[in-house]
């Protein structure tokens, strides 16, 4: 016989949640935009906000659109080499000949469009040097087994020597006339300069390239750790050459805008002392000169500190040769920070 208390339905209550299980973490956003930013980059966007502050009161006519537009058209040069240095440096090597290679871009596209009429003839053609300049570094410290920094300081002196051959030691051409090379320096896409647009584009391209590829993955873990990259079956010399290689195209672009900029080939002037620049803005964006860290977005920021700075001290009619000595404070700076976040032992010094 059945009880009353089996034939009882069982009543059902709502279930209360125990410690057990698991609660959604609720994120503010303003949590999740720094979490994005990440420190490295926090501080670089509260130093550019200080130095616009400063500069601003010390100068009236910086916070002007033209002024500002001005800015972000002198930064693009020395931007687009801070970009692929950043590249390389977290492959774990260095780039010194970026400057060089733009010089001589600038030489081939100015006189080839001469020869040919033809603006799109000269940049190809460019950009082609760029390319076999980059994978030319690439080989020798491939197959030379070369150290980077002195396979590309030879390379700048030689790349450099070609140039000044090639020109005569003096500037070349004249494409102030063309709409193309027009269009390059002086032209503008939706407010914005054209020579922006080239920085933001590559810099985009890049920064994907980086984050979301498997190139990028294996990019950064040649920088961190070249032996485990090579056991885990990555082939490290294509890579190499690879990133040389891009980094030659890319110098040839910013020779060709500085032909655009100046109306003629520059085989040295217009990218003199680019090598410091393009390393001093990949250092201050956080890029670990020992490889395997670093970002674009970060090269962006600090080379935005950079442009800042040397408009600021413009406006303020200080002596230009001040701008060197920045950025080489700067760049000691970056580098003396790196060394202390990181813990090692310093040089010459008890650990």
């Amino acid at each position: 016989m059945t009880s009353t208390a089996d034939t009882k339905q069982p009543h059902q209550e709502n279930p209360v949640p125990t410690e057990s299980e698991p609660e959604l973490a609720r994120v503010s956003p303003v949590r999740r935009v720094l979490d994005g930013i990440g420190v490295q980059n926090g501080s670089l966007i509260i130093t550019l906000i200080v130095l616009l502050v400063v500069i601003s009161s010390l100068n009236s006519t910086f916070f002007t659109t033209a002024n500002l537009l001005q800015i972000g058209s002198a930064i693009t040069i020395m931007g687009l080499l801070a970009l692929v240095q950043t590249l390389v440096i977290i492959l774990g090597a260095l780039d010194i000949s970026v400057g060089s290679m733009a010089g001589l871009a600038s030489v081939v596209s100015a006189m080839v469009f001469m020869s040919t009429g033809s603006a799109v003839v000269g940049i190809l053609v460019a950009m082609g040097i760029g390319l076999v300049c980059g994978l030319v570094n690439g080989v020798i410290i491939i197959f030379g087994r070369v150290n980077p920094v002195v396979a590309t300081l030879a390379m700048l002196a030689a790349y450099q020597g070609v140039a000044q051959l090639v020109a005569n030691g003096r500037a070349q051409g004249y494409t102030g006339a063309n709409d193309l090379f027009i269009f390059l320096s002086n032209g503008s896409i939706a407010g914005l300069p054209t020579l922006v647009w080239v920085f933001l584009i590559v810099a985009a391209i890049l920064h994907l390239l980086l984050k979301y590829t498997d190139m990028g993955r294996n990019v950064y873990a040649i920088g961190g750790n070249d032996t485990a990259a090579r056991l885990a079956g990555i082939n490290i010399n294509r890579y190499i050459i690879g990133v040389y290689a891009l980094v030659g195209v890319v110098a040839a672009i910013a020779g060709i805008l500085i032909t655009a900029r100046t109306g003629s080939g520059q085989p040295t002037s217009g990218s003199q002392g680019l090598e410091l620049q393009a390393v001093t803005g990949a250092a201050l964006g956080g890029t670990m000169l020992k490889g395997g860290k670093g970002s674009i977005i970060g090269t962006v920021f600090a080379v935005l500190i950079l442009g800042v700075l040397d408009n600021g001290m413009s406006g303020l009619s200080i002596n230009p040769f001040w701008q060197n000595v920045a950025h080489g404070v700067i760049l000691v700076a970056a580098v003396v920070l790196q060394q202390l976040r990181s813990g090692e032992r310093r040089v010459g010094l008890p650990a």
